[in-house]
């Protein structure tokens, strides 16, 4: 049998630092209050001449030297993306171009903040299939180029970044398994007012007045987010760990999409798990959508969090909504 393996991470972090005192500033938010309520301290900002590619393919290239792999030897790229470079061609195509890959399947992933899980999956599967035998699954984010600064339930959070896994398939020796031993994939559509951008697309045009409205920003109602991430990650944390015959106390981490301080808190209550065993740098990066958990799960291997053999579950919840849930023995 193949099984998957993530064997190498890497990821991204533009060199702008934007501070809680610059964020809180527009909406009269003291520096201290803005960390309370978010847990970040700050996150960062894409240089103008950066694009998602440019960021995905920074991300890429620690990732494929983690791995031992030159660019020419991947099989696949897939970008999970919410701010693409244009609307067409894919961003992956852009970072097929930057790193110099030729020819192989380039294509992009849009599923919010759940993207890096979904290329995930799609990565998994062309490779168990036996269509490629390597992938680069890298998610990369500008979002601070659709946030309005004077919206308070998204201007304190969001930041840019990327992060990236190269994933090959290998060959089951061993009785344990290793790799990635399952993902599962929600969605719920009728939730699909809660976070978007409303227009630009086929359905709402850009137009003067929907420029004026300033309907090209994200826009999320936070609380109802608030409970129902928290809701829907805690069961579907559960519902994976319960499949794979494990409990909670055998994870060894943790490593979420990194939305806000409070949501993490939350389901490390709820959980019943010690905080050292979920991973965070929500307070360094803030919230960079689809980028943040490959970006923590880069984190939290380089810092040894993740060692040999240790149950790793991962998790994201996103606009759609989508919410995700992967199971890995490292």
């Amino acid at each position: 049998m193949i099984r998957t393996r993530i064997i190498g991470t890497g990821s991204y972090l533009p060199e702008q630092v934007v501070s809680n005192h610059e964020v809180g500033r527009a909406l009269a938010i003291e520096p201290a209050a803005v960390s309370r309520l978010t847990g970040i301290q700050e996150r960062r900002r894409a240089a103008a001449a950066q694009a998602s590619s440019d960021l995905a393919a920074e991300a890429a290239r620690p990732a494929l030297e983690a791995a031992g792999l030159q660019a020419a030897e991947l099989g696949a790229i897939v970008v999970s993306t919410t701010s693409p470079d244009t609307v067409f061609p894919s961003t992956a195509c852009h970072v097929q171009r930057i790193l110099g890959c030729s020819t192989i399947p380039a294509f992009d992933v849009a599923a919010s903040c759940s993207g890096f899980l979904y290329g995930l999956s799609m990565a998994d599967a062309m490779i168990r299939s036996g269509q490629i035998k390597t992938c680069l699954v890298v998610a990369a984010e500008v979002k601070s180029r659709s946030i309005d600064p004077v919206d308070g339930d998204t201007a304190l959070l969001f930041g840019d970044g990327a992060g990236a896994v190269v994933l090959r398939g290998e060959t089951e020796t061993g009785q344990v398994s290793q790799g990635l031993l399952g993902i599962r994939l929600r969605s719920d559509g009728a939730q699909h007012g809660l976070i978007t951008i409303s227009a630009g697309g086929s359905r709402r045009p850009t137009t003067p007045d929907t420029i004026e409205a300033k309907d090209h920003t994200l826009r999320m109602q936070g609380a109802p987010v608030f409970r129902l991430a928290v809701k829907r990650l805690e069961q579907a944390i559960r519902e994976i760990v319960k499949e794979f015959g494990v409990e909670l106390h055998d994870v060894a981490q943790l490593v979420l999409h990194q939305a806000n301080g409070r949501i993490l808190d939350q389901l490390t209550k709820r959980l019943g798990v010690s905080p050292e065993r979920v991973c965070s740098v929500i307070g360094l990066y803030g919230n960079t959508s689809s980028a943040s958990l490959p970006i923590a799960l880069d984190y939290a291997v380089r810092s040894g969090r993740i060692l040999p053999h240790d149950i790793v579950v991962l998790g994201s919840f996103g606009g759609g909504v989508t919410w995700a849930t992967g199971f890995v023995r490292w």
